[in-house]
């Protein structure tokens, strides 16, 4: 085969997987139930966060939280401070894809 394969858990349960980290892309899936949240931090690359199920509750810097459904794309710059929550009744499913992966930005940015 020349294809790799990745699987991702389905489930209506917490999960926080990264599911590929390489040198072009990295890939998480996240659930999260009403209530739940990430830790605060920053972007560390581009980020892209794809809603699959839910409304994802997004606060970056100062500026008010917004909520994004199912369907929508977020592009997150770099270093931004990020609030991600689910403050919705409904189960939040999502993918953040970092491109580059962090480490090839780390790298690109020190130059």
């Amino acid at each position: 085969m020349i294809e790799k394969t990745y699987n991702f858990t389905r489930t209506d349960d917490k999960v926080i997987e990264k599911i590929i980290a390489d040198d072009n892309v990295n890939i998480n899936h996240m659930v999260l139930n009403k209530g739940q949240a990430l830790p605060e931090h920053f972007s560390n690359s581009n980020v892209y966060m794809i809603v699959i199920r839910g409304r994802v509750t997004l606060q970056l810097a100062d500026q008010p939280a917004h909520h994004y459904p199912a369907g929508t794309i977020i592009n997150i710059p770099y270093n931004i401070k990020m609030n991600v929550s689910n403050q919705q009744d409904d189960t939040l499913e999502f993918f953040v894809v970092k491109a580059p992966s962090p480490s090839a930005f780390e790298k690109t940015q020190s130059r």
